[in-house]
């Protein structure tokens, strides 16, 4: 199975660390789940209510790490089980989680499920685009538009697998080809050299050359740039330029910082600094974001139309390799 960087995202592979004046200090992700540690907390005098430093309200937690024991334990002694935090209530977090367990405990509670709290979103209407839409026993529906939505994010992250892809450059562009993102680079067609390009790689990582070569294939919907061994698509000298009268969805998957996405239209950069892959956020794109949790390739493509049958986009063998002119492409 490939490495992830979303898969092993720090809310699965760290410790908590909390302030000791809400009673919750160093309890571990696993803690979570464990009904009688808990409960020692609160009757040690742990705050329930405690808003805590990162990770949230003790309910909140519970609901995206927990058992639904421990979620029901609190959520008997909050004062508000619809209490926000970061927008959101903790039966979002469950929710958004895929955590029916933990949302039906916190629905026994009394948590409301229909709360708009994100761009139009309540936890009820975002249940029904996951794994059980029958969660809350509604007649509410999605509608035809969001339903494809759900379909084709389930065939694409099939389509797309679970590559190694730590340390790949990617640039999904929609509505051209390879031959007119080769014209709009001014891009020159090399012959495949990937162990050439490795060596040189393993010798100097930021190499101009070596971050200057790169591969591009045709998919439906538009063409992809990638480059396995680092952050030349994402460039924006080049994303801009292949995102003249379209959009462009850039992606370097940083192994020191996780998933760094950009967002261009027409050459403009309207969004740097993204995380595809990660939770939903109040960003207008909450069920793109749900949908691809923990897949930020898929993300990548489905954010601009792209609707690949396999990965070779991503992997190979590409159409072509291409090496970009000399030049500053960050400025």
């Amino acid at each position: 199975m490939g490495i992830a960087i979303a898969r092993v995202s720090v809310r699965y592979a760290m410790l908590i660390t909390m302030t000791d004046d809400a009673g919750w200090a160093s309890l571990g992700w696993q803690a979570w789940t464990d009904l009688d540690q808990v409960r020692a907390r609160l009757d040690a005098g742990a705050d329930p209510n405690a808003v805590l430093r990162w990770p949230g309200p003790p309910l909140h937690v519970a609901a995206e790490h927990g058992s639904a024991e421990v979620v029901a334990e609190l959520a008997r002694r909050v004062d508000d089980v619809d209490a926000l935090a970061g927008g959101r209530t903790a039966l979002w977090r469950a929710v958004a989680a895929n955590r029916p367990d933990n949302a039906t405990a916190l629905i026994a509670a009394g948590a409301d499920p229909w709360q708009d709290m994100m761009s139009g979103w309540s936890p009820g209407r975002l249940s029904l685009a996951g794994p059980t839409p029958e969660l809350f026993g509604s007649d509410a529906s999605l509608g035809p538009e969001e339903a494809a939505m759900v379909a084709e994010s389930r065939r694409l992250i099939a389509a797309i697998g679970d590559p190694h892809y730590e340390g790949l450059g990617i640039a999904c562009v929609a509505g051209i080809d390879v031959a007119e993102a080769v014209r709009r680079l001014d891009a020159e067609i090399v012959e495949d050299d990937r162990d050439g390009v490795m060596d040189a790689w393993m010798e100097d990582p930021n190499d101009d050359g070596v971050i200057r070569t790169m591969w591009a294939t045709d998919v439906p919907g538009g063409c992809v740039l990638a480059q396995p061994w680092g952050y030349g698509p994402e460039m924006p000298g080049v994303t801009k330029a292949l995102s003249a009268g379209t959009t462009c969805y850039g992606m370097y998957a940083n192994p020191k910082s996780g998933n760094q996405g950009s967002i261009l239209r027409d050459g403009e950069v309207v969004g740097w600094d993204l995380h595809p892959g990660g939770d939903p956020d109040e960003d207008g794109e909450v069920l793109l974001s749900y949908l691809y949790q923990d897949n930020a390739l898929a993300f990548c493509f489905a954010h601009v139309g792209l609707r690949p049958t396999d990965n070779r986009a991503v992997v190979g063998p590409p159409d072509v390799w291409i090496r970009l002119p000399e030049g500053d492409y960050w400025h």
